[in-house]
């Protein structure tokens, strides 16, 4: 780096674990650009204050991923047409006013089809979800000349608002709704359909799940294209091989969206072929080390029995046992309830992503128990599923009120004067959190310890 170095970066959160440095820096290396890619971590609230200061600063360019894709786009001095009709932006390149918003995710998704030898012109094709990506997955299927596009998903009202603004843009009826369940209904087609899978379900550590279990699905399949990319070879590949069609995985969606933000940045070079294999072969290497933690992460309301679970787990395997709270506790000298009253929940909830990530950089095969609120913050849960297999310990309002009884001076979160009402609202907030933060959920009411702790090990394998 010298006084001529022109810098990108990576606005998100959270941020840490991004592979965009990675890829960034190696392809500047590669053609020989002198430039420098960093991450910043940026909060929901400073995403215009990022942006204008990225400016300032002559920032060449920025990626932008969750949660910001959407609110990037008012702070813009221009939007490309692709990034406009997807409804999301993940790259911006300075122009004389600010930035202009680009949306590489669907040219990515494009080009890793190309180098497949996949083909849209006149498919049939279905498509499973109907959140962002499958957004741009949808745009990507009607710009390339699908004839039909099916569109699958659990709440079958939000697939119905995207094949609407699916059809509404093009102008023709090309996009139609269907229930999960209801592929039943699908035209028998010969040929086949060409199918994408656009939700996370199948990403590591959940590589045994899929959204469609049913083989009969599969054998309307001819090509299933799944956007996760690790693992290598996710469930719904497998199922679509096992009923004799082809299966390519994500990782070239995610080499090539970057390749193109690369060369948005750099008009004057191109990424070679050998540079992008080489970048393959990295990734991939990445991927591997990411998967490498062997930590077991208990996660659960208050009384769920994180602690007693713990123990009992480390004492029967000889794994060491960290209790998040008690870390927090003594980095502060001084009890939960203090921090809560003399700096607030933020403050705590902040207290404790600094421990995940240092738990992250340092520890390996241990048993870690969270507090209850902990995996509130998005930021928390991405980072706990990074450092290994998180369980949920799924217990009922009457249990936990068997279990801590209505003494609640020491826990903040329950002061009120109907306890009982307290903890019910609270677990119907929290519950749906701890499941989409957690890789294994287990039910411990009515369930003795050692019963809980066998059920854990046969499930998370740790």
């Amino acid at each position: 780096m010298d006084g001529k170095t022109r810098v990108c970066g990576l606005i998100a959160n959270p941020v840490e674990h991004s592979m965009s440095p990675l890829m960034q820096n190696f392809y500047a290396e590669r053609t020989g650009v002198n430039l420098a890619y960093v991450p910043f971590k940026v909060e929901d609230e400073g995403v215009g204050d990022a942006v204008r200061g990225a400016f300032a600063l002559n920032i060449l360019g920025l990626n932008v991923t969750v949660p910001h894709k959407q609110r990037v786009m008012e702070y813009l001095a221009d939007i490309d047409e692709d990034a406009r009709a997807i409804g999301a932006v993940n790259t911006l390149v300075r122009v004389q006013d600010g930035y202009k918003g680009y949306n590489t995710d669907g040219a990515g998704l494009k080009r890793a089809l190309d180098t497949a030898g996949i083909g849209i012109c006149n498919e049939n094709c279905i498509l499973i979800g109907a959140g962002g990506a499958a957004k741009a997955a949808a745009y990507v299927l009607a710009r390339g000349g699908a004839k039909s596009i099916f569109i699958l998903n659990r709440s079958q009202e939000k697939a119905g608002e995207l094949a609407d603004y699916i059809n509404g843009l093009m102008g023709r009826a090309i996009a139609s709704a269907l229930p999960l369940d209801g592929y039943g209904a699908l035209p028998r087609i010969r040929s086949g359909y060409l199918a994408v899978q656009s939700t996370s379900v199948g990403m590591y550590p959940h590589g045994d799940q899929v959204v469609i279990e049913d083989p009969r699905f599969y054998e309307l399949v001819h090509t299933g294209v799944d956007i996760v990319y690790t693992p290598a070879r996710t469930r719904f590949m497998e199922l679509v091989e096992e009923a004799g069609g082809k299966a390519v995985n994500g990782l070239d969606m995610l080499l090539y969206q970057g390749i193109i933000a690369y060369e948005l940045w750099n008009p004057q070079v191109r990424v070679d072929e050998e540079t992008i294999c080489m970048a393959r072969r990295l990734i991939e290497e990445q991927l591997a080390g990411a998967r490498s933690k062997h930590n077991l992460i208990l996660i659960g309301f208050m009384g769920a029995g994180k602690t007693s679970v713990g123990l009992a787990y480390a004492r029967q395997y000889g794994m060491p046992i960290i209790d998040t709270d008690q870390r927090i506790e003594e980095a502060a000298g001084m009890a939960i309830a203090d921090i809560f009253a003399t700096q607030g929940e933020d403050a705590f909830r902040k207290l404790e992503t600094g421990v995940l990530n240092q738990l992250l950089a340092h520890t390996d095969h241990a048993i870690i128990s969270v507090g209850g609120g902990l995996p509130l913050r998005e930021e928390n849960r991405a980072l706990l599923k990074q450092l290994g297999c998180v369980v949920y310990l799924d217990v009922s309002p009457e249990t936990v009120m068997e279990r801590i009884g209505r003494d609640v001076s020491d826990r903040p979160m329950l002061q009120s004067e109907d306890v009982e009402g307290r903890i019910r609202e609270l677990l119907s907030y929290r519950r749906p959190v701890y499941v989409d933060a957690s890789h294994v959920i287990v039910d411990v009411n009515g369930r003795k310890v050692e019963e809980i702790v066998g059920e854990i090990h046969k499930r998370a394998g740790i």
